[in-house]
């Protein structure tokens, strides 16, 4: 069928934006990323460039991207200001100089920010689809993230319809947008896989000023082998959540998990499926990683509710191919709904969560390294940890060749605090901060968490702390251990008298 709208190429699609217009690009991880339009972007702002011109947007999507969207830009030093998170180098390396503004946020809130205007006005919604029909409905491609709020808070759309992804996508999404206050009511999902709004997005056809036809893969990567590290780290994890249920605090049903990005947790979610005595699971994520299909396929992830497919490209072709077993246990939602408070708490998420360092107060920071270098953003961990059932941190004892410890006397940098953070696991152990005070928290972590390298240490700096307050910090010393990095490269043999 012949679409009423106009097929462009991508150089003429980003001829139509403007320097200084802010672009909402579809795109959670790479998967469903738009990705002609921002490469034709970065060429047209080196070309501007080069003739003495302006020429940046400001680039909002649902969190990382691939390096035709985030990389390419980066390179052309087009983006003025990028929100809600990012895990490119360059760029990365362009915030932490200052040349990037960025704004870190729980991924749930920016749908909402967006609408409340606090973001400023969207010009343009560049999205992926892989079905458009002459009346304004667009089936997504492998994400959802925020591309339905995109699309309908934009002036004008432009999308790019990727032959890539088949059409049979269709049905495997569930968009839904809440109402704003004061007449916001309940989100009715009561289970994994209940469906509550549309499979497509619905917009006036009139905001359509062109489409782009594509033909270009998700831009995944494949996962590193498992280390003996973050394979530990997935074990403990498993036998944990069993032990937990073995003494009633889970129920025997187990309860829906939700697992962050990476390597680590990618282990976890293996391990969870190797673990003969964890019972048949459902999913509740933001994201499902390669290790979620075999799961999936295996019967040992019953279903699983996530705002995309981030997987390798080994596994996305595998998932193509068998699209019809797949569409019956996943459905892809917007992340507003996918990371929302209020379902979290409802359905009794177990989350877990990567680290780049952990405290001895139970704080985590997994943002910046000695507390002022951005890696990715907070991303959505936060949505999670502050409602599971049961929250719980990963990361190795160590790190640099032991030149680093995970373990801190305290966080450099905090995203989750010590109200929120309930377990701690690393290859050297569990601990369980439940009901704990400060002083026992800080033992704990240190006897069963921190690398023997430094247990020494850290419980020389506990002896430093002075007697008679709750809390055993010290302004003077807390960062010493960072600031023996910083003069040494190596946080290890620390005199705390220097520092005293």
């Amino acid at each position: 069928m012949k679409l009423p709208f106009p097929v462009l190429s991508a150089q003429e699609a980003a001829a139509l934006i403007n320097d200084g217009d802010i672009v909402g690009f579809s795109g959670f991880t790479p998967a469903g990323a738009a990705k002609a339009i921002p490469s034709a972007l970065a060429t047209r702002a080196k070309e501007a460039h080069d003739a003495g011109q302006n020429f940046k947007i400001g680039v909002v999507s649902g969190a990382s991207t691939g390096d035709s969207l985030d990389g390419r830009l980066a390179e052309a030093d087009a983006i003025s200001f990028r929100t809600p998170y990012q895990s490119n180098r360059l760029l990365r390396k362009q915030i932490n100089e200052g040349q990037v503004k960025f704004v870190d946020m729980h991924l749930s809130m920016l749908p909402q920010m967006l609408r409340y205007g606090f973001l400023g006005k969207l010009n343009w919604a560049v999205v992926e689809a892989c079905e458009v029909t002459a009346g304004g409905g667009i089936v997504l491609s492998t994400s959802v993230g925020a591309s339905n709020t995109f699309l309908r808070l934009a002036d004008k759309i432009l999308i790019e319809l990727n032959s890539a992804h088949p059409s049979t996508l269709l049905g495997m999404h569930d968009i839904f947008e809440p109402q704003d206050p004061p007449l916001r009511s309940d989100i009715p999902i009561n289970r994994v896989y209940d469906r509550i709004g549309s499979p497509i997005c619905v917009v006036d056809p009139s905001k359509i000023a062109g489409i782009v036809y594509t033909n270009l893969e998700d831009e995944g990567s494949p996962f590193e082998e498992g280390s003996p590290s973050t394979n530990r780290i997935g074990e403990l994890a498993a036998e944990f959540l069993v032990n937990e249920m073995k003494a009633g605090r889970i129920p025997p049903q187990f309860l829906p998990i939700q697992s962050g990005v990476g390597n680590i947790s990618n282990a976890v979610l293996a391990s969870l499926g190797k673990n003969k005595e964890v019972p048949p699971f459902e999913m509740y994520t933001e994201v499902l990683q390669d290790s979620v299909l075999s799961l999936l396929e295996e019967g040992q992830c019953t279903f699983a509710s996530t705002c995309a497919l981030s997987l390798s490209p080994e596994k996305m072709r595998h998932f193509k191919s068998n699209i019809d077993l797949f569409r019956r246990h996943i459905v892809m939602r917007p992340q507003e709904i996918s990371n929302h408070p209020e379902i979290v708490r409802r359905l009794g998420i177990v989350s877990m969560n990567t680290a780049i360092e952990v405290d001895l107060g139970g704080n985590v920071n997994s943002t910046h390294v000695m507390g002022k270098t951005l890696m990715n953003g907070i991303g959505g961990s936060g949505d999670f940890t502050r409602n599971a059932y049961l929250s719980i941190f990963l990361c190795p004892s160590e790190v640099k060749g032991g030149k680093i410890s995970s373990i801190v006397p305290l966080a450099s940098h905090m995203d989750h605090s010590e109200h929120s953070v309930q377990v701690i696991i690393t290859e050297q152990g569990i601990a369980d901060l439940r009901g704990k005070d400060p002083r026992e928290r800080a033992q704990l972590i240190i006897d069963n968490c921190a690398h023997p390298d430094y247990r020494e240490q850290l419980h020389g700096y506990l002896h430093q702390v002075k007697a008679g307050q709750h809390e055993p910090i010290s302004l003077s010393l807390g960062l010493a251990m960072h600031r023996q990095f910083i003069r040494h490269g190596d946080m290890r043999n620390i005199n705390w008298q220097e520092f005293g």
